[in-house]
């Protein structure tokens, strides 16, 4: 891979873990990094490190706008590159799982996405190249129980960077998925403070089920075997960023690489079993 020169690349949900490692890791290689946090004070801590940092929350359009508009101010119109990576985890049964419930997630996962999307295609057109790097998941193609909400938006992310990237072939902009699997970072106790302010546990029908997540997401150290650092994404990223044909899916860890292998050999009732048996039946 012939490494180009510095590129431009707005960062979403840098306060910590993967947003946070790219940002940093991409910064070394001499990339000029704009990165944004939901929260002020996030905000005020990455420009106290050095980073040209900017308030951007995925669920507030004048937000979004104001942080682009104040990047290509910075940048005189232009931008190489977009990482869509902030996002939260939903955990419940789906039938525990409110319409206004489903309508955040997707806010936040998806609509948010789309939105800052469509705010730098025609930036990126008028250069004529750019890359749209989207922070996926394992469960954008392999859903597991008691994360549906998670789940349908990851597998809508899919699908609609899939259809992105078919319409803008042969404008120079490469749409890229980033399907990580197990990362370390703070998803989970993020993931923990919805469950708990959302799903009405002792009135659900799976409450012993949800004892048994309760405690896994409580649980300190690794959530779920083969997790990896969020270097480990970061490695992706600067494949996908710098290489002249970026792959158009990355698959970081070993369960993200097995579970799309058995999905393509496997009936559907045999990866069934294979999804309830590496969820434990929802107690993982």
């Amino acid at each position: 891979m012939n490494t180009p020169g510095p590129r431009s690349i707005l960062i979403t949900g840098c306060s910590s873990g993967i947003g946070r490692c790219v940002a940093d890791g991409l910064r070394a290689r001499g990339h000029r990094v704009f990165a944004t946090a939901r929260k002020d004070e996030d905000v005020v801590r990455l420009a106290a490190d050095g980073f040209e940092a900017f308030r951007l929350d995925l669920d507030d359009s004048a937000s979004l706008h104001a942080a682009v508009d104040a990047v290509l101010e910075r940048t005189g119109g232009t931008l190489d590159a977009l990482f869509n990576n902030g996002a939260y985890g939903q955990a419940g049964a789906v039938e525990d799982l409110s319409r206004e419930v489903l309508r955040a997630q997707f806010e936040t996962n998806l609509f948010g996405w789309a939105e800052l999307t469509n705010r730098v295609i025609p930036v990126m057109r008028r250069q004529g190249h750019g890359r749209i790097l989207q922070n996926s998941s394992v469960l954008g193609f392999a859903a597991m129980p008691y994360r549906g909400a998670y789940n349908a938006s990851k597998f809508a992310l899919e699908g609609l960077s899939d259809t992105l990237r078919l319409e803008l072939h042969g404008t120079g902009i490469h749409v890229v998925l980033i399907e990580p699997g197990p990362i370390t970072s703070r998803f989970r106790a993020n993931a923990l403070a919805m469950f708990q302010r959302h799903i009405d546990v002792e009135h659900s029908a799976h409450r012993e089920e949800y004892a048994a997540q309760l405690a896994r997401m409580q649980k300190p150290g690794p959530a779920a075997p083969f997790t990896l650092p969020p270097e480990a994404v970061l490695q992706a990223v600067i494949h996908a960023l710098e290489s002249p044909r970026p792959r158009l899916r990355y698959r970081v860890t070993v369960p993200t690489r097995l579970f799309a292998v058995l999905k393509r050999l496997l009936p559907g009732r045999a990866m069934d079993w294979v999804l309830r048996r590496a969820s434990g039946g929802g107690k993982r």
